[in-house]
């Protein structure tokens, strides 16, 4: 059987990685290929596509780099339409995969979405197409199952994955120790975005709020670095005070520290899953940022503030983003215990709402196995 698997996203390699796996386990002679992150190809998913070419962001941003995702879209069409395979399983970036799913879809080729476009925040048109070009959606938040089955999309809810890869690897006295960093002091963790173009954009308000931290005593910082950005990356980049960047441990990192300034995305929903009290922060170009005010529908832009329905961490988003900003509200979080309490019992909250019984991964595999009698 040979099944097309394609993530745009790091956080969508993560997630597609242990469905492959859940899969794999069900269907042992499955070949999987199509557009795989550094997970994916671990687990032997065929990369006719890399996924950290497509990362890029920013409605603006991603218009000057049409041509050259054209061509990663034309180059996936065509080992999709030379391999035939039984069933395409597609994950999130829905501006690339909403589009490959046409052309599988007049192919005859099943079609299974896992990581829903959110289109109940914005762009709500497409939940036209994604009714007629989706055989199955698989969501990982709970409201969505009823919003797009009431819309006429076979939804059905499999928990959300981070619940399953949110965990530490290694106790904290390790983690301090093979990194030089002293168990008495605060320790801050920095997460400037898995993409290079998000990172470049937050690094001087992380700087400055870093050059403030240290100021006022805070000396212990630690930043995880991406597979799409690395760790040369910000080595090359980094202008504040002194850092460790660590590679392939990003939730040691988080769950390690006291207070974590996050770009806004499915890393402040891994940071919350980890109990670590956050800061939320995001920059767009002007340019993308007013026509995203235009387009988006929604009171928050965070997932763990939404899903609460109020304000749980504090978006520093665009005027806000300064170093001094982020800086105060670390301080704050790291000062006022109470404030700190109240944050992680809302965190704990949000993992009872978002946990399935079972894994996400295999819930979503059953869920495939079952609606196409396959396994």
């Amino acid at each position: 059987m040979r099944i097309l698997v394609s993530a745009g996203e790091t956080s969508g390699d993560r997630y597609a990685a242990g469905l492959v796996e859940a899969l794999s386990a069900r269907l042992p002679d499955a070949r999987f290929f199509g557009c795989a992150g550094p997970r994916m190809r671990a687990h032997g998913v065929e990369a006719i596509v890399r996924t950290e070419d497509l990362a890029v962001v920013g409605l603006f941003e991603v218009a000057r780099h049409i041509p050259r995702i054209y061509g990663l879209f034309r180059k996936l069409d065509r080992a999709a339409a030379a391999l035939a395979p039984d069933l395409a399983i597609l994950t999130d970036a829905p501006d690339f995969n909403l589009r490959l799913a046409a052309r599988l879809r007049r192919a005859g080729i099943p079609v299974v979405y896992y990581v829903a476009p959110q289109v109940w925040a914005w762009r709500k048109r497409r939940i036209h197409r994604i009714r007629e070009l989706v055989d199955l959606l698989l969501v990982i938040f709970p409201f969505e199952e009823s919003y797009f089955r009431e819309r006429g999309v076979d939804a059905r809810f499999v928990g959300h994955p981070l619940c399953d890869l949110a965990k530490v690897s290694s106790n904290r006295a390790d983690f301090l120790s093979r990194h030089s960093l002293d168990p008495s002091e605060s320790l801050v963790a920095l997460l400037p975005g898995s993409r290079k173009g998000e990172s470049l954009r937050h690094l001087p308000a992380l700087e400055d709020a870093a050059r403030r931290l240290t100021e006022s005593g805070v000396r212990q910082f630690v930043m995880p670095a991406s597979a799409t950005t690395g760790k040369q990356f910000f080595a090359e980049r980094w202008q504040g005070p002194e850092i460790r960047i660590v590679e392939n441990r990003s939730q040691d990192c988080i769950g390690h520290a006291d207070v974590a300034l996050v770009a806004s995305g499915s890393a402040t929903v891994e940071t919350a899953l980890l109990g670590t009290p956050m800061v939320s922060f995001y920059r767009l170009s002007w340019s993308s940022y007013y026509l995203a005010r235009l387009l988006v529908d929604v009171q928050y832009y965070t997932m763990v503030n939404l899903l609460a329905g109020k304000q749980v961490i504090v978006e520093c988003i665009q005027r806000e983003c300064t170093g001094a900003k982020l800086a105060s509200e670390a301080i704050r979080l790291l000062q006022q215990e109470g404030e700190r309490c109240r944050m992680i019992a809302e965190f704990s909250s949000l993992r009872s709402r978002l946990q399935s019984s079972t894994p996400a991964a295999s819930r979503a595999a059953a869920a495939i196995c079952e609606r196409f009698s396959i396994g």
